[in-house]
C-alpha cells in the first residue's frame, strides 16, 4: 500500500523562473458534464469543459485540458465519488490520442493528469494492462526532458510532473511489470541528460528521490541500470555534465548499502572472470573505481580484493593500469586505505620492484602524493624508494629524486633523513641528468630552509649538510658538475642577486660553516674561473696584436683551453671559434669584455656586461640558440657577480664586528675565534684572486689589526694577504707601509715558522729596498744561530732559507759558510738529547722535540739555498745528496748513536726523501742524482711508518702532476703495489691514472711537447720502472717464484693503468722498450753479471705480463724506443741476448696467480704466543694513542695466503685525510706454543673465526702499524734461532719451511741498507704485532760497520 500525501496540504512550491503552484485551496466544481466515449460508456468531463475530441482544434484541446489538469491536482485520495464519476475519463486520457498527440503542450498536460491519476488512484492504478502501463510510463518519462529547459513557460508544469511522480513514487507501479527495467533506465538516462546548472536544489532533490527509490525498492539494479548511473562518472562524461556527475555521486551514497552487492558483482564479472562483453563500461572500470572510491569506499568493500589479484597479473599493461589507479586511491588527501586494507596496500607496495620498468616508474610518481598527504607511510616507502634509487633505469633513479625533493620542498618533515640520503648518493650518479636533478633539488632545500630559513632552526640543522656535499661534487672530473657547482653556489648558496653587505655576510657564514674539503673546493672553484679570466684575456691581448702565423696558432691553442672550460667540449670548440669570429669583427664587443675581466670591474657593471653581450649576440628569429647558451656559460664562469671592492670592504667590516664582538656570530652558529680565522682565511683565498679589490686604507688597517692578534693563524693569513694584494702600499699608502714594516721584521725573526716565511715572501714582493730589508733580518740572525737552543732555531732557519731562495746573488756566499759550519757540522751531525724510547713510530707535530724539527728545517733550508742558486759550481748539491742518502741509509739516524727515537727518525727519512725529491725538480740538480740516490729517495714510498709512506707519496703526485719531476720519479709508484694498506693502493693507482691523463693531455695540447717525448710520454716510464725493480733489495734470487711474483706485481701496477688504452700501438712499443733493455747492460753496475741477469730477469717478467695482457703487442712498434743512457748502456753491435730469463713453469705459476704465501713481522692473524701481552687501549696521556709501546715476544708469522687477501683489507678505516687514525682494538693473551710449531697455515690461524663468515675481524688504523714492540727479555729463548739482526722495516721476510736452518741463517745476515718497507699485514694496515715490529738485535753480531761506510759515503 503506498503512501501518497496530499498535495493540496503541501506549502507553495518555487517552480523556478519565480513561478510558483499551489494547491492550499479546494475548488468545488459544479456538477460534471456527462459525454458519450466512443465505447460507449460515459465520460464525465469537470464542470465547464466541453468534450475533448480530434474534432477540434489544438488550441482547443489545450485549454480544455488545463481546466482537466485542475480538476485532478485538486482531488484526493479520499474523494470516492469523485474517483468513480472521473474514472472514464482516466481511461481515456490514456488513449493513444493522447498519448501519441504532436502538440508538446497537449501531451504535457495529459502527462500532469496521468500523474494526478496515479496519485488519486494509488495504490491501484486504474489502468490494467501491462501494456497500457508500460505505453505511460514511457510517455511520462518522455514529458520529463521538457526539465531541460527552465526558461520554457512551460517549465512549471514540468517541475509539478516531476515533483508528483517524486513524491508519490508513481514509477514503483512498474515493479509489477516484466520489463520494468526498460522503463527505468529510459527514465535514468532521461533525468542525467537533462539536470544542468541552470536547475536549482529542489529539482535535484526530486530527481533523486525518484531515483533512489526505485533502486532501494526493487528487487536489485540489472546492469544495464547500473551502467545508466556509472556512466556519468566516467571522466569524459563528466566534464561534458557536471552536474550528472553531482546527481549520480548523491544517488550512489544515498542508495551505497542497495547498490553495493551490484557494483561488486559488476567488477567481479570485468576484473576476475574477465566478462567484458558484459558492459560497455568494461573498459572503464579503473577510471570507475577511482571516481567510486572518492565518493564512498564503501561502494567498493568488494572490489579491493580483486584489485590485489589484478595486481599480480601477468599482463604488464593491466599492472601499470591497476598500479595508476591504486596510486590515486592510496594518495589522495583523505584516503585510510592503506590503514584499512593492509595486504592490498602490501600488496602494492611490491609493484616497486615490478619487472616492467613503466610500473616501477608509475609506483616511484605515486610516492611523492603519498609522502605529501600521508606522511605515516613514509617508512614504508623509504626502503622501497631506497631500492629504487639503485634503479637500473635512468627515469626511475631521475624520479625518486624528483619524489623526495617534491615532497621536502613542500614540508622539510615529510623526508625523514634516510631519504634525503638517497638524493645524496645520486649527486654521483653515472647519469648527467640525474646528478643534475639530486644537486638542484638539493639547492633548492637549503635555500629554502637554511638561507631563508623558512621553517626554523631544527630544519636548518637537518639540511645543514648540504651546502658541503654540493662544493664536493667540484672534485668530480665532469665539466658539467663543475658548472653546475658554480652556478648552485651563484643562485642557492651565496645568491649574486642580493645586496652587497646581504651577499658577503652570507659568504661570510658560509665559508667559515664549511668542512674543509668544501672549503678546498670552493678555493679551487674560484681559482678555475680566475684561470679562465686570464685565458680570455690573454685571448683579447692576442687580438690586439698584428696578424701572423705565430698569432693564430697562439690564438688556437688559446681557444681550444677555454673550449675545454665549457660543457660538450667537442661542440664548445666551434661555438668559441664562432665567438672569437664575432670578437675580432666588434671592437665594441671586445670592449664590454675587457671590461668584464678587468680587475676593476664591479658586481653591478658585470651584471650589465653580459646582458649587453648576450643582447647583441641574440637572434630573435632562433628562441633556441646554442650559440649564445654556451657563451652565456663562458661569461658566467668569467664574470665577478659576487667579489668587487665594496663587497671586500663589506667583508673586512663583518670581520672587525667578529673582532669587537658586534657581530651575529653565535646566531649563526659559528663562535666568533672561527668566523674570524675563516674570514681571513677567506680574504686570504681571494687575495689572489682580486688582489686589485683590496687596495684601499680601511682594508689594510684591518690587517694590521690582524696582524697583532695572538691567534698565529689570523696572523699569517693577514700577512699573506699582504704579499698578495700590497705591490701599490708603498707609492699609494706610505703610513701603511711604515707600520707594517717592522711587523714584518718582528714576524721573520720570532714569529711562527709560517708566519716567518709569509714574512720574508712578502718584503720581496712589495718592498722596492727588499735587500735592505732582507739583509736587516739575515745578519742577525745568521750570527744568532745557536744548536743548544733548538726550539728558537726553528724559525731563523726558515726565515734564512728563504731568503737564500729568493735573493741567491746576495745571500748565497754568506749562506755557504752556515751551511758548513753550522748546520752540517753543528746540527745535523750532532744528537744533543735523547728521544723518548716508547716504540712508536709517528708523533704528532706536537710531540715532535725541537732538536729534531730544527734538523727537519735545516735539511730545508739546504733545498731552499741550492735551488735559490740553481747551480752546481761549489759542488754543493752533490755533499748535500751524499748527506741526505747518508740519512736515508742510517734510517734517520745519521750519527748512529741510537739517541733518536723512532717517530723522530720517521720524519728525518721523510725529509731527506723530499727533499732529494724537491732537488731533482731542478735540472741542474736532477742530472747530478746518481740511480743509487734515485732508488734511495723511491725505497721511501715503502717505508715502514704509514704517515711517512702517506705523505711522501702525495708530495711525489703533486709534483708530477704539475710536471715538475722528471718522468722517472713517476716509476716509484709501482713500488705502491707492496703497500701492506689496501687505501694506499687505491690512492697511488689514482694518482697514477691523474699523471698519466694529464702527461697525455699535455702533449696534445701542445704540439712543441714531441720534441720532449723521452720526458713526458707515459710509456717511457716503463724502462725506469724496470731498472728500479731490478735493485729492488727485496729481490735477491732472480729464480726465486715468489720475489717474482712480487716483481710482477709491481709491473703490473703500473702496466694495468698503462695499457687501459692502445694509443698510437703503445703496447707494442712498451714491448719494444724491454726488448730492448735485453740488448743492453745495467749502466749502474755494467759489469756485474748478477745485476744484469736481475735486469733481464724483470724485463723477462715484463714482456710475460704485456703479452699475457694485450693482443696487440705482436704489432710493429710505429717507432724505435730511446733508453735513458743514465741506467742503460749502449747496445752492443754483437751482442745478441735470446735467453729466457724465466722458465715456462715461472711463467705458468706468475700468470695462473694461485696464491703466494706471505708472511709477515710478529704475530698476525694467528694465535699469540706471547704471555703478558696488553690489550691496546687509547689513553688520556697520549693524543693519538696510536704508538703505545707493547711489550710481547715477537713469534713467527703465520703461513700460506695470497698477497691480496693478506693486504686487501678495506675495513681498516685508515683514512687519506687522517694523519693518525684510531681504532680501538683488544687483544685476549693465548698460551705460549713451542718454537717448532711457529709456522702455521693461516686456514689454521683464523679457524676461530669460521664459523662467522663474513664477519669483520677486529681491525687497526694506521696509527697501530706504527707500534715499535720491545721484547721481554725473560721470554727470549737463548738457545732457540733468533731472528734477523735487523728486519727490512715492515717488508715481511720470506716463508721458511719447516725444518730448514737455511733461510733462518739468511735471515741473520745484515739487511740491504736503506731498504725501509711496510709490513704486508693481512689484518691490516698497521696490526699491533706486525706492522713496524722491531726484531730484536743480537748485541755481538748484529752491529755493521756504519761509521766507516758513512764516511765513504759521504767523501763519494
Amino acid at each position: 500500500m503506498l503512501h501518497l500525501p496530499e498535495l493540496h496540504e503541501r506549502p507553495v512550491e518555487d517552480c523556478g523562473e519565480g513561478k510558483f503552484i499551489t494547491s492550499s485551496t479546494r475548488m468545488d466544481f459544479p456538477a460534471a458534464q456527462a459525454k458519450p466515449a466512443a465505447d460507449g460508456k460515459i465520460i464525465y468531463y469537470p464542470p465547464g469543459v466541453k468534450e475533448i475530441t480530434d474534432k477540434i482544434t489544438n488550441d482547443e484541446v489545450v485549454k480544455r485540458l488545463k481546466m482537466v489538469v485542475k480538476t485532478f491536482m485538486d482531488m484526493d485520495q479520499d474523494s470516492e465519488d469523485e474517483k468513480q464519476q472521473y474514472l472514464p475519463l482516466a481511461l481515456h486520457l490514456a488513449s493513444e490520442f493522447f498519448l501519441r498527440n504532436p502538440n508538446k503542450d497537449v501531451r504535457l498536460l495529459v502527462a500532469c493528469c496521468l500523474a494526478d491519476i496515479f496519485r488519486i488512484y494509488a495504490p491501484e492504478a486504474p489502468y490494467t494492462s501491462h501494456d497500457k502501463l508500460k505505453d505511460i510510463f514511457l510517455f511520462i518519462t518522455r514529458q520529463l526532458k521538457g526539465l531541460e529547459d527552465t526558461k520554457s513557460p512551460q517549465f512549471n508544469r514540468y517541475f509539478y510532473l516531476l515533483e508528483n511522480l517524486a513524491w508519490v513514487k508513481s514509477y514503483n507501479i512498474c515493479f509489477e511489470l516484466e520489463d520494468c527495467n526498460e522503463i527505468f533506465i529510459q527514465l535514468f538516462r532521461t533525468l542525467f541528460s537533462v539536470i544542468n546548472n541552470s536547475h536549482n536544489q529542489k529539482v535535484q532533490m526530486h530527481m533523486l528521490d525518484l531515483m533512489s527509490s526505485i533502486i532501494m525498492e526493487g528487487d536489485g539494479v540489472t546492469q544495464e541500470l547500473l551502467d545508466s548511473i556509472l556512466i556519468n562518472l566516467i571522466p569524459a562524461h563528466k566534464n561534458l555534465n557536471k552536474q550528472a556527475f553531482d546527481l549520480a555521486k548523491v544517488l550512489l551514497k544515498r542508495t551505497v548499502q542497495t547498490i553495493e552487492p551490484c557494483i561488486a558483482n559488476f567488477f567481479n564479472q570485468v576484473l576476475v572472470l574477465g566478462k567484458s562483453s558484459v558492459s560497455d563500461l568494461s573498459e572503464h572500470v579503473f577510471d570507475l573505481i577511482q571516481e567510486l572510491f572518492a565518493i564512498d569506499p564503501h561502494l567498493l568493500l568488494s572490489v579491493m580484493p580483486q584489485l590485489e589479484f589484478k595486481l599480480k597479473s601477468n599482463d604488464g599493461e593491466e599492472r601499470l593500469a591497476v598500479v595508476r589507479l591504486l596510486a590515486k586511491l592510496f594518495g589522495s588527501k583523505d584516503s585510510d586505505l592503506a590503514t584499512q586494507n593492509r595486504p592490498l596496500w602490501q600488496c602494492f607496495l611490491g609493484r616497486f620492484n615490478d619487472i616492467h620498468v613503466p610500473v616501477r616508474l608509475e609506483s616511484v610518481k605515486f610516492a611523492s602524493h603519498c609522502l605529501m598527504n600521508h606522511p605515516d607511510l613514509a617508512k614504508d616507502l623509504t626502503e622501497y624508494l631506497k631500492v629504487r634509487s639503485h634503479d637500473p633505469e635512468e627515469a626511475i633513479r631521475h624520479d625518486v629524486i624528483v619524489t623526495i625533493i617534491t615532497a621536502g620542498k613542500r614540508d622539510l618533515s615529510l623526508v625523514n633523513d634516510q631519504l634525503l640520503g638517497f638524493v645524496r648518493e645520486r649527486t654521483l650518479d653515472k647519469r648527467w641528468r640525474v646528478r643534475k636533478e639530486a644537486m638542484m633539488g638539493l639547492a633548492q632545500l637549503y635555500k629554502k630552509y637554511c638561507l631563508h630559513a623558512e621553517a626554523g632552526k631544527d630544519a636548518a640543522e637537518k639540511v645543514s649538510w648540504i651546502k658541503d656535499k654540493l662544493l664536493h661534487i667540484y672534485y668530480q672530473n665532469s665539466i658539467d658538475d663543475k658548472l653546475l657547482v658554480e652556478k648552485i653556489f651563484a643562485q642557492y648558496l651565496v645568491p649574486h642577486n642580493l645586496e652587497t653587505e646581504e651577499r658577503m655576510k652570507c659568504l661570510y657564514y658560509l665559508y667559515a660553516s664549511l668542512d674543509p674539503n668544501a672549503v678546498k673546493a670552493l678555493n679551487e672553484m674560484w681559482k678555475c674561473q680566475n684561470m679562465l679570466r686570464s685565458h680570455v684575456r690573454e685571448l683579447l691581448d692576442l687580438h690586439k696584436q698584428p696578424t701572423s702565423e705565430a698569432n693564430s696558432a697562439a690564438m688556437f691553442g688559446k681557444l681550444m683551453t677555454i673550449a675545454k672550460n665549457l660543457p660538450d667540449p667537442g661542440k664548445a670548440q666551434d661555438f668559441v671559434k664562432k665567438f672569437n669570429q664575432v670578437l675580432g669583427d666588434d671592437e665594441k664587443l671586445q670592449s664590454q669584455l675587457e671590461l668584464l675581466i678587468s680587475p676593476t670591474c664591479s658586481c653591478k657593471q658585470a651584471d650589465i656586461c653580459v646582458r649587453e653581450i648576450a643582447r647583441k649576440l641574440a637572434n630573435p628569429k632562433q628562441p633556441t640558440n646554442p650559440f649564445l647558451e654556451m657563451v652565456k656559460f663562458l661569461l658566467e664562469r668569467i664574470a665577478p657577480v659576487h667579489i668587487d671592492s665594496e663587497a671586500i670592504s663589506a667583508l673586512v667590516k663583518l670581520m672587525n664586528k667578529s673582532i669587537e664582538g658586534t657581530a651575529d656570530d653565535e646566531e649563526e652558529g659559528v663562535s666568533p675565534d672561527t668566523a674570524i680565522r675563516a674570514g681571513l682565511e677567506l680574504l686570504k683565498v681571494l687575495s689572489f684572486t682580486h688582489p686589485t679589490s683590496f687596495h684601499s686604507a680601511e682594508t689594510y688597517e684591518s690587517l694590521l689589526q690582524c696582524l697583532r692578534m695572538e691567534d698565529d693563524k689570523v696572523a699569517e693569513a693577514a700577512i699573506q694577504i699582504f704579499r698578495n694584494t700590497g705591490h701599490k702600499i708603498e707609492t699609494d699608502l706610505p703610513q701603511i707601509r711604515s707600520t707594517l714594516i717592522p711587523i714584518l721584521h718582528q714576524k721573520a725573526k720570532r714569529g711562527t715558522p709560517h708566519q716567518a716565511k709569509q714574512a720574508v715572501h712578502c718584503i720581496h714582493a712589495i718592498f722596492s729596498n727588499k735587500e735592505v730589508q732582507l739583509a736587516q733580518i739575515f745578519e742577525p740572525l745568521s750570527r744568532s744561530l745557536n744548536a743548544d737552543v733548538p726550539e728558537q732555531l726553528i724559525t731563523p732557519l726558515v726565515s734564512l732559507g728563504h731568503i737564500s731562495m729568493l735573493a741567491p746573488d746576495q745571500f748565497a756566499s754568506p749562506m755557504k759558510s752556515v751551511v758548513a759550519n753550522f748546520i752540517v757540522k753543528d746540527l745535523l751531525m750532532n744528537d744533543r738529547s735523547t728521544g723518548e724510547k716508547n716504540g712508536k713510530l709517528w708523533s704528532p707535530d706536537e710531540e715532535v722535540s725541537p732538536e729534531v724539527l730544527a734538523k727537519v728545517q735545516a735539511i730545508k733550508l739546504l733545498v731552499r739555498w741550492l735551488l735559490g742558486m740553481k747551480n752546481n759550481q761549489s759542488k754543493s748539491a752533490n755533499s748535500t745528496l751524499r748527506l741526505l742518502s747518508a740519512m736515508l741509509v742510517s734510517e734517520g739516524d745519521l750519527t748512529e748513536q741510537k739517541r733518536i727515537s723512532k717517530s723522530d727518525m720517521s720524519r728525518l727519512r721523510l725529509a731527506a726523501g723530499s727533499a732529494i725529491m724537491k732537488l731533482a725538480q731542478e735540472p741542474c740538480y736532477h742530472e747530478i742524482i746518481t740511480p743509487e740516490q734515485f732508488q734511495l729517495c723511491a725505497l721511501v714510498i715503502n717505508d715502514e711508518c704509514y704517515q711517512v709512506r702517506q705523505i711522501f707519496a702525495q708530495k711525489l703526485h703533486k709534483a708530477l702532476a704539475k710536471l715538475l719531476l722528471p718522468l722517472e720519479y713517476m716509476a716509484i709508484f709501482a713500488l705502491c703495489a707492496k703497500d701492506p694498506v689496501k687505501e694506499r693502493r687505491a690512492h697511488a693507482r689514482q694518482c697514477l691514472l691523474k699523471n698519466i691523463s694529464i702527461r697525455r693531455e699535455y702533449i696534445k695540447q701542445n704540439p712543441m711537447a714531441n720534441e720532449k717525448l723521452l720526458s713526458l710520454l707515459p710509456e717511457y716510464v716503463v724502462p725506469y720502472m724496470i731498472h728500479l725493480l731490478a735493485h729492488d733489495p727485496d729481490f735477491t734470487k732472480p729464480q726465486d717464484v715468489d720475489q717474482l711474483r712480487d716483481v710482477k706485481e709491481c709491473l703490473w701496477f703500473m702496466l694495468e693503468v698503462l695499457m687501459t688504452k692502445n694509443e698510437n700501438n703503445s703496447h707494442a712499443f712498451m714491448k719494444k722498450m724491454a726488448e730492448n733493455i735485453k740488448l743492453t747492460r745495467d749502466a749502474q753496475s755494467p759489469d756485474e753479471p748478477k745485476a744484469n741477469e736481475k735486469l733481464y730477469t724483470v724485463c723477462d717478467v715484463a714482456l710475460c705480463v704485456i703479452n699475457s695482457k694485450s693482443a696487440l703487442c705482436n704489432a710493429d712498434s710505429p717507432k724505435d724506443p730511446v733508453l735513458p743512457t743514465k741506467f742503460f748502456t749502449q747496445p752492443e753491435k754483437d751482442f745478441c741476448n735470446d735467453r729466457n730469463y724465466i722458465s715456462e713453469e715461472t711463467r705458468v705459476l706468475l700468470l695462473t696467480g694461485k696464491p703466494k704465501p706471505t708472511v709477515v713481522l710478529g704475530t698476525v692473524n694467528k694465535p699469540l704466543s706471547a704471555t703478558g701481552r696488553r690489550p691496546y687501549i687509547r689513553t688520556a696521556g697520549s693524543e693519538t694513542g696510536s704508538n703505545i709501546s707493547v711489550n710481547s715476544e715477537l713469534s713467527s708469522s703465520a703461513g700460506n695466503r695470497s698477497r691480496e687477501q693478506s693486504s686487501d683489507i678495506s675495513e681498516t678505516g685508515v683514512s687519506e685525510n687522517d694523519e693518525n687514525p684510531v681504532r680501538i682494538i683488544s687483544v685476549t693473551p693465548a698460551k705460549t706454543e713451542p718454537v717448532k710449531n711457529k709456522e702455521i697455515n693461516s686456514d689454521q690461524a683464523t679457524q676461530g673465526n669460521s664459523t662467522e663468515r663474513g664477519k669483520k675481524r677486529p681491525a687497526t688504523a694506521s696509527g697501530t702499524e706504527n707500534i715499535h714492540q720491545k721484547p721481554e727479555e725473560k721470554n727470549v729463548d737463548e738457545t732457540g734461532p733468533s731472528l734477523a739482526a735487523k728486519t727490512r722495516r715492515g717488508r715481511p721476510p720470506k716463508p721458511e719451511p719447516q725444518g730448514t736452518t737455511a733461510k733462518n741463517e739468511e735471515a741473520n745476515k745484515p739487511p740491504v741498507r736503506g731498504r725501509k718497507r711496510a709490513a704486508v699485514s693481512q689484518e691490516s694496515p698497521g696490526s699491533l704485532e706486525a706492522g713496524n715490529a722491531k726484531a730484536p738485535k743480537q748485541q755481538d753480531t748484529a752491529k755493521k760497520p756504519a761509521a766507516a761506510q758513512r764516511q765513504i759515503d759521504l767523501q763519494r
